[in-house]
Formats: C-alpha cells, sequence, structure tokens
C-alpha cells in the first residue's frame, strides 16, 4: 500500500520546524478532512494553535477563489496572530494528480525576537529626532489591511475576525443592522469561505444577533440568487 502523501509532509513540517528554528511557524492542513484543520504544526507557540485548530480567511478564500488551479503557492503576505503580532506568511498548494487542492503548508515567520536589534541598529543608521518623527514600520497600516490574513484559533475566533473586518467600515453595531445588511454581511462571510467550517453558522448567528434558522434562510436566498 502506498504511503499517504500528508504524511511525507508531516515529516517536513518536524523538519522545517527543526531546520529553520523557533521564529518559524510550520503548519500543515489536511483539506481531505471534513473539518479542514491542522494537522501537523511545529513552534506553535507563536500563534498558540493546535493540531485541530481551523482553517484561517487566507486559506478559505484560498479555495473559494480557486486560485490556486493557477498557483502553486502564495508567498509573502501579511498575517495577524491573536495578539495583534505581524507574522509574514507563505503558503504551498498541496494538489494531487488531478490538479485538485488537498492540502496546505504554511510557513509564518515572526520577527518578535529581533525587534530589539532593529531598534539598537535604527539608532545607529539615523539621528534620535528623525527616528521620533518618524513611523517606519507603519505597523498599523499593515495590521488592519483587507488583504491581510488573521489567525484564529478556534472556529469562533475566525468567524469573529472575518465579521470585524466586514463591519470595519459600516459604522454601525452588529445589533443595529437590518435585515439587508445582515444578508449583505453572511453574503461576503460566506464569499470569504467562512461557513465552510463546520459549525460557523451558530458563531456568525450569535455575532450578527439572529437566530440560526435565520442564517440558514439568508444562506439559501443567497444561493438561489447565484
Amino acid at each position: 500500500m502506498n504511503k499517504d502523501i500528508m504524511l511525507y509532509y508531516i515529516e517536513l513540517v518536524e523538519f522545517l520546524g527543526i531546520v529553520l528554528g523557533p521564529s518559524y511557524e510550520i503548519v500543515l492542513y489536511d483539506l481531505r478532512r471534513e473539518d479542514k484543520s491542522i494537522i501537523a504544526i511545529t513552534n506553535s507557540q507563536i500563534s498558540g494553535r493546535s493540531v485541530g485548530a481551523p482553517l484561517t480567511e487566507v486559506g478559505l478564500k484560498t479555495i473559494v477563489d480557486k486560485k490556486y488551479k493557477d498557483d502553486l503557492y502564495k508567498a509573502n503576505y501579511n498575517a495577524v496572530d491573536k495578539d495583534g503580532n505581524i507574522l509574514r506568511s507563505s503558503t504551498l498548494h498541496i494538489k494531487d494528480e488531478n490538479n485538485s487542492l488537498i492540502g496546505l503548508l504554511c510557513v509564518n515567520f515572526s520577527d518578535e525576537g529581533f525587534k530589539d536589534l532593529t531598534e539598537q541598529l535604527m539608532s545607529l543608521i539615523h539621528p534620535n529626532e528623525l527616528i521620533q518623527a518618524n513611523n517606519f514600520e507603519r505597523i498599523e497600516d499593515i495590521k488592519f489591511a483587507d488583504e491581510s490574513d488573521t489567525i484564529g484559533i478556534n472556529i469562533e475566533e475566525v468567524a469573529e475576525n472575518a465579521l470585524n473586518k466586514v463591519l470595519r467600515n459600516s459604522n454601525i453595531p452588529a445589533d443595529r443592522l437590518n435585515k439587508n445588511e445582515k444578508i449583505e454581511i453572511v453574503k461576503t462571510l460566506n464569499d470569504r469561505g467562512i461557513f465552510m467550517l463546520k459549525g460557523s453558522v451558530p458563531h456568525v448567528a450569535k455575532l450578527l444577533h439572529s437566530s440560526e434558522a435565520t442564517i440558514y434562510r439568508y444562506l439559501n436566498s443567497i444561493d438561489m440568487n447565484k
């Protein structure tokens, strides 16, 4: 019997974690599983996740958009962990002989251990008054960019992060949204693949102050209008 391909990637996760060191989190998802969750991870202290944690927003959108059909990987994009730290992320698309996506191998680099060194280097390169007058990193611009990924340790966090992105520019609290606004939000979340996560509907319903039955009705109406 041939060895399952994911077993090779599990070995690769451990290998890369040791070779690259503690600043690199290596994560493997098996998309053939119903929950599409993490099956192997090293240096998990970076994001606080463990085996069984759900797929991220970028991973879900990769499945929905089907960009993996033409792209082998997505490299050097920004992700934000639960503590608001910026990570540099890259994802390899694992495909079978039919070009179907069956897994994702993700590498997340954290520069937290290098920030003190960076500040010392900047102080040597530039006068103090220049450093104080300029923000060289512009972290806030990166942290909340729509195209950046947000990492949640469970389905609740993934759903909440996605909803917060959608609501960011509305200036309307979730409990004040009308029916049409909620339908549009559910459509956006559906387009981003959030409802592929098993158990996401109850969490979205709670966040939108709606019933689960209402969210399912919205999803059915969206499918009928496609």
